[in-house]
């Protein structure tokens, strides 16, 4: 049970109720609060995180910020894609491309946050969950995290300047979570360089307490506390370390059909498993994850996050992301018709084109 009963939760100043706030000592406490949407970020969520986490940036009075969720389900979903699909269907492709700008910006800010900002990833992180949590100074995840980059399934691609943190993960593990969208665990959040320590469920009420206590404490000592307090969290080995050998193996270059051949062929029935999800997936959503990728390896955050803005435009206009939100969110028979048939129709043209060149 989380020990915050008596706090006063309240939306920011002029904004809706998609995010509550409370200051709990010298914590400011933030609380996505849509648990019927798993608190899917919409654009009243997005602009109400920007409007108080700067108003905190600046208020001497909070030491340190939290993020957590609403709900029992997780942290976030992701954003909004359903309505923003239904704006680009309905000719308000602006409305799409404001959003992505907004919600790059908030961040934007956490990745520079100048207070300490402590994201609590308990269940289900994914998509702009991932953007308003990996991105901060402390990240802690617990036995029931699973986190993922999915958008390859919706015909996007992981932004939130997710490509930064998985493009530098060891060997291709990166890889491996960006062209597949799918969900790993706690232990792989910490090695792929999301999140930064593996904490019990039920530790919650503990690591607030021993931050009210120091704000400054960092993943390593909250974990180490409630570790010595007899908490710990159930054992987790990482499945992508496990799986080095061949992710390294399948999943090296910049040729996403060769990759592909390769998981196909590859004995290991992992690989054969990766290749149905890599196979299933948007071909065209993965030739340019694929190539952001490799550029996201030699930039900053705030460098990925301009990519991101640039490749917003590009996947708004093309059928597939129309098509994949579709097929997951809105009928949801799981039954995409992409544009290209195969990863071999992807031209190099076109992806280069996603990015201008």
């Amino acid at each position: 049970m989380r020990d915050d009963a008596s706090l006063t939760w309240q939306p920011a100043e002029g904004h809706g109720a998609g995010v509550v706030y409370a200051v709990d000592g010298p914590l400011g406490r933030v609380r996505l609060d849509r648990p019927r949407a798993i608190n899917a970020l919409d654009r009243p969520s997005i602009d109400s995180l920007l409007h108080q986490l700067r108003a905190w940036a600046d208020d001497d009075r909070i030491a340190a910020v939290v993020l957590d969720g609403a709900g029992e389900r997780g942290l976030c979903a992701g954003g909004d894609v359903r309505a923003l699909r239904e704006a680009i269907l309905a000719g308000r492709e602006q409305e799409a491309l404001d959003y992505w700008e907004a919600e790059y910006a908030v961040d934007a800010l956490v990745a520079a946050y100048p207070k300490p900002y402590v994201a609590w990833m308990d269940g289900i992180v994914m998509g702009g969950g991932v953007g308003v949590s990996a991105h901060g100074s402390v990240r802690l995840v617990t036995e029931r995290t699973q986190l993922a980059m999915p958008e390859v399934v919706i015909g996007f691609f992981p932004d939130v300047a997710g490509l930064h943190p998985l493009s530098r993960a060891p060997g291709e593990t990166g890889t491996h979570v960006a062209l597949t969208g799918a969900p790993v665990g706690g232990a792989d959040a910490v090695v792929l360089g999301m999140a930064d320590a593996v904490v019990p469920s039920q530790a919650q009420d503990e690591v607030l307490a021993a931050l009210r206590e120091d704000p400054t404490r960092d993943a390593e000592a909250l974990a180490a506390l409630t570790s010595a307090h007899g908490e710990t969290a159930p054992v987790q080995a990482s499945w992508l370390e496990q799986q080095r050998p061949w992710i390294d193996e399948c999943y090296a270059g910049d040729d996403a059909g060769e990759i592909l051949r390769r998981l196909r062929e590859h004995p290991e029935p992992a690989a054969q498993e990766a290749a149905e999800l890599v196979g299933s997936r948007s071909p065209h959503s993965v030739a340019v994850t694929l190539e952001a990728l490799r550029r996201a390896a030699s930039m900053t955050v705030e460098e990925v996050l301009a990519q991101d803005l640039r490749l917003g435009p590009v996947f708004a206009a093309h059928p597939d992301f129309a098509e994949g939100v579709r097929a997951q969110l809105v009928d949801k028979d799981r039954q995409p018709r992409w544009q290209h048939a195969s990863l071999a129709d992807v031209t190099r043209a076109e992806v280069l084109a996603a990015f201008g060149t």
